[in-house]
């Protein structure tokens, strides 16, 4: 042992167990207060560190527990107890080691300290390695999209805030284990959840002396529309986006004053046309037995029979051939007029159900032209004219309707083609008919309440978000690549992208919950889809701030025909590879995806007082111990415990400040009840 390392000691270990190590203070101490040639060290804390060194290596000890008795023979007769003679005992767990002479702080040990080994206390310089803050900004120059070299600061770790145990001690993170894995932002509501959030992404940006941060791609999923006015205060040079989902008509307000320039402020639109077929299952809750089959079929026919304009750029040799779509084409609409000219139902009926049909969908081979003469009614049947004996043109209309009949044709899959609502709506009729030729004559009475909810759907004004104009050629909403760069900030100029805006606010407060579940589920995918495409990959990390993610990443299985959290599922899972990662913030970890929360590699943990979310904390840490979680009931507001490959050992410690705060704040009940007669309202 060094020389300096025996001034340390303040004890030996005198109990060792598998859980638990007891520590015997050495006696003239009166409140466990260690005077040591740097400073007073009070290390009667829990969660304050001790040394214990072994070999060339300091194995770290947590306090977890303190308590005394009196060393005399027999207990004078006064209640109070000698605190100069009485034996001091700490109870301590061993957490990690880190080499005697210079060197990291390592979480976990291989080996406990033996029995009467000395204990030391720790100094600021040993702090400094377990808290990992020793290591400064690198300068380190780098070149700009012009050649030109630029010197700037590059942060190893951000502040996230101070130490609960060691006073005004900062607490920082590893910035790319940090961001280069999921987070999990866990607490009950009031406890400071939005702050920490708002604090971890405010501390990105502001650091005046590094570099500007300006890579960096956050969408912002805020279902409580509180997040806006965390950027308020954000470096000029930081760019932002905000949507809100809301109807045409309703007023969204203006960039605050600080953000005028900064932000763009719109509308959300989410395209129709780029969900795929189980987010259109999940919208009209379509059952897996008949509905979903029906659906998918009417979805094939939109891109079947989509309109060419605007042009859809499709490599060439990825183009269908077009003598092949016109027979397929030609085969439906055959196959479809042949079920409504076999029913049951009445003649006129009959004619009105086709002429219908030709207005919505036609080929050149079948059209109206081709049909008008041979569906002509004359006092209720199929005639060449009015009182005409003959059905000549009905005959020969039938006949042309058969040639065009093939037995080996396979319908199309669905190609997001852009389509309206109403051409759905035709083309699920189509596809009823269509499943009626093949002799499934229940179907439509199957898919009734699918037709049903389509409708509602087309009629509610909550979806108005989701029903794009058609867009010209080169629109963003022409194009899923596209849609999302623009998300992202990105933008093509003289064939370069340049990095325009750096976060993006998905404002959802107005929705619905089944809303939320869908529009999150799909711009999620969107991104995850556009990541797994670029080239070269893992270039361009997004993170994807999921604000209440209970309500649509649900442990639960969905009751329609697929569960919306399969998409975060598939991003936690598989988006480290492609540079996408969650940032889930949740009061009810134990309703989320067990799946999403495995996979996160750090976690803050703000009060969780309900036993089901503490069980489920418990299941995805075996290593915290259980010291550690009995805290988490009593952490007060803005206090959270941090552990994860982020930092080095699990912390407690004080957030940080957000400035300014996400719109999150407590109800003031008594300035709010306590009022004039004639009180100002702010409403």
């Amino acid at each position: 042992m060094r020389v300096d390392d025996k001034s340390r000691i303040l004890g030996k270990i005198v109990s060792v167990a598998a859980d638990k190590l007891v520590v015997e203070l050495h006696g003239g101490s009166d409140n466990f207060t260690i005077v040591g040639f740097d400073d007073v060290h009070y290390v009667a804390t829990l969660g304050s560190y001790l040394l214990v060194a072994m070999q060339s290596d300091h194995v770290v000890l947590e306090v977890v527990g303190l308590r005394e008795k009196d060393s005399g023979s027999e207990r004078l007769k006064s209640t109070e107890m000698d605190k100069v003679s009485s034996v001091k005992y700490l109870d301590v767990v061993p957490v990690g080691s880190m080499p005697i002479r210079g060197g990291s702080f390592k979480f976990g040990v291989s080996s406990f300290p033996p029995l009467y080994a000395d204990v030391l206390y720790a100094r600021d310089a040993d702090l400094d390695r377990i808290f990992n803050v020793e290591r400064p900004p690198e300068l380190r120059p780098r070149l700009d999209a012009n050649g030109v070299a630029c010197l700037g600061n590059l942060p190893h770790t951000i502040d996230i805030g101070t130490s609960s145990v060691f006073n005004g001690y900062p607490v920082k993170a590893d910035v790319d284990a940090l961001f280069g894995g999921h987070l999990a932002v866990l607490g009950n509501t009031g406890s400071g959840k939005s702050c920490t959030v708002a604090s971890v992404f405010q501390s990105v940006f502001m650091k005046p002396d590094l570099y500007s941060a300006a890579g960096a791609s956050f969408i912002i999923f805020d279902v409580n529309g509180e997040y806006r006015t965390a950027l308020d205060q954000l470096p000029a040079w930081i760019f932002s986006m905000y949507q809100k989902a809301t109807e045409p008509d309703l007023h969204i307000l203006a960039p605050s004053a600080s953000r005028q320039g900064q932000e763009i402020t719109e509308r959300l639109v989410l395209p129709h046309w780029f969900m795929t077929v189980d987010e259109w299952a999940l919208l009209l809750r379509a059952s897996d037995k008949s509905q979903l089959p029906a659906l998918r079929t009417a979805l094939g026919l939109t891109s079947l029979f989509h309109d060419p304009q605007p042009k859809i750029e499709v490599p060439k040799e990825e183009q269908p051939d077009k003598a092949e779509l016109d027979k397929l084409r030609n085969h439906v609409l055959a196959k479809t007029i042949l079920a409504i000219f076999n029913d049951d139902s009445s003649t006129p009926s009959k004619a009105d159900r086709i002429t219908g049909l030709m207005n919505s969908f036609h080929t050149a081979d079948i059209n109206m032209d081709v049909v008008r003469s041979g569906v002509f009614v004359d006092f209720g049947q199929f005639r060449d004219g009015v009182k005409s004996s003959t059905s000549m043109n009905y005959e020969a209309l039938l006949k042309l309707i058969n040639s065009f009949v093939s037995d080996d044709m396979t319908l199309p899959a669905y190609q997001n083609f852009p389509f309206t609502f109403e051409k759905l709506q035709a083309s699920l009729n189509l596809a009823l008919y269509y499943e009626e030729a093949h002799g499934n004559k229940q179907i439509r009475d199957y898919c009734s309440s699918l037709v049903t909810r389509l409708q509602s759907v087309v009629d509610n004004p909550d979806y108005e978000f989701l029903r794009a104009t058609m867009p010209k050629q080169g629109a963003a909403e022409a194009d899923a690549s596209t849609y999302v760069d623009r998300l992202l900030g990105l933008q093509n100029i003289d064939g370069r992208y340049q990095k325009k805006r750096q976060i993006c606010v998905v404002d959802l407060n107005d929705a619905s919950d089944e809303i939320v579940e869908l529009a999150t589920s799909v711009v999620a995918r969107l991104v995850f889809d556009r990541m797994r495409r670029a080239d070269p990959r893992n270039k361009m990390p997004v993170h994807l701030i999921l604000e209440e993610a209970h309500r649509y990443i649900s442990e639960r299985p969905s009751r329609f025909a697929i569960d919306a959290s399969q998409t975060f599922q598939r991003i936690a899972k598989e988006g480290r590879k492609y540079g996408i990662f969650l940032i889930v913030a949740s009061q009810r970890p134990s309703e989320l995806s067990k799946t999403v929360l495995s996979q996160c590699n750090n976690y803050i943990i703000h009060r969780i007082q309900n036993p089901d979310d503490l069980g489920q904390i418990r299941q995805m840490t075996p290593f915290i111990s259980e010291t550690v979680l009995k805290r988490l009931p009593s952490l007060p507001k803005q206090h959270a415990l941090i552990f994860g490959n982020a930092v080095n050992i699990p912390t407690t410690f004080r957030v940080r400040d957000a400035t300014p705060t996400p719109n999150s704040n407590d109800t003031q009940i008594r300035d709010l009840w306590y009022v004039p007669a004639d009180p100002k309202l702010e409403w």
